[in-house]
């Protein structure tokens, strides 16, 4: 319980100093201020399986499956991977989101940050219940399985690329119980208007991509357990994933028509994973075959993107 309170005193630190020390006056992130906060996030991540050899070697977790301190560290790695490969994903969707809404620039960072901190809140909540499900009951890893199988078919056939944020019926609804504006003042979330109080895009934002990233969720984490059912695991390589979702979104966000085979890569990982699950009683596989596929699929969609001319219309 101590190394639980201590991972998320850190996490709170972290998030703190983000926003109030480090983005303390509101700015447009340029690429190499991303790219040097994505390196950051990245170090800390893969420093922590270092963390996780300590914690493992020196018997302070419960470790309920028996891990030995390399494959705790092997599938803290795998996990990361996993989440960070997903992430990709998530970073289009929250680029739609910030142009259906017309979020300035300046005040996309802030936005992501409380994005982030409820995030952690619900995944922790999600991977909880998640961990519950699969000790408990044996079977759900088949449905898990098969869902991660049905969601790489849907990437494949590209029945998400038509995504109208203004148009969801969260938004709609939305506008039936609390007033909206269309006004931005600030970075304020909140202003009365004519004696009323309203919301404004940014909170309209925040709150549609709140509501994605759980949707993005019911696939990460089906996703990680796939690879190890030790609560810890999951939720520290879930959770430094998420970290850097935000420094990552504005490195790679101005960068996405080029990564166009990057989908590709998600949807050999997701079937990978589903058929590990669907397997998973009559074919245990070394943890480094995961790690290999996972990072084997990346680079290939990455370096597809990057020499594969694109076909002119």
């Amino acid at each position: 319980m101590l190394v639980w309170i201590i991972f998320l005193a850190c996490i709170l630190v972290f998030l703190a100093l983000d926003l109030g020390v480090f983005h303390k006056h509101d700015h447009v992130i340029k690429s190499k201020e991303a790219g040097i906060w994505t390196a950051i996030w990245v170090t800390i991540a893969l420093s922590f399986s270092g963390v996780i050899y300590w914690l493992f070697s020196a018997g302070m977790m419960d470790n309920p499956t028996g891990l030995t301190p390399n494959e705790a560290v092997l599938k803290y790695i795998t996990g990361y991977l996993i989440e960070l490969s997903l992430s990709v994903d998530n970073v289009f969707v929250i680029a739609v989101i910030f142009t259906s809404f017309k979020i300035p620039p300046v005040f996309q960072h802030r936005v992501l940050f409380w994005g982030i901190l409820g995030a952690i809140v619900f995944r922790a909540i999600m991977i909880f219940f998640g961990v519950a499900l699969i000790t408990k009951f044996e079977w759900i890893i088949y449905v898990f399985g098969v869902f991660l199988l049905y969601t790489a078919y849907k990437m494949l056939k590209g029945d998400d690329e038509n995504f109208h944020p203004e148009k969801s019926f969260v938004f709609k609804n939305l506008k039936k119980l609390y007033p909206i504006t269309s006004q931005i003042k600030g970075h304020d979330f909140f202003i009365k208007k004519m004696g009323v109080r309203a919301a404004t895009p940014l909170f309209v934002a925040l709150l549609v991509i709140e509501l994605t990233d759980i949707l993005f969720a019911l696939d990460s984490i089906p996703a990680i357990l796939a690879i190890t059912a030790d609560p810890f695991l999951v939720f520290s390589s879930n959770i430094l994933a998420i970290l850097g979702l935000r420094s990552m979104y504005f490195l790679i966000s101005r960068m996405l028509e080029k990564f166009r085979y990057i989908n590709y890569s998600l949807v050999v990982i997701l079937a990978f994973v589903g058929l590990k699950m669907l397997f998973s009683h009559y074919l245990h596989l070394p943890e480094w075959v995961s790690l290999t596929v996972i990072s084997v699929s990346l680079v290939s969609g990455i370096l597809a993107s990057l020499y594969i001319p694109e076909k002119e219309d």
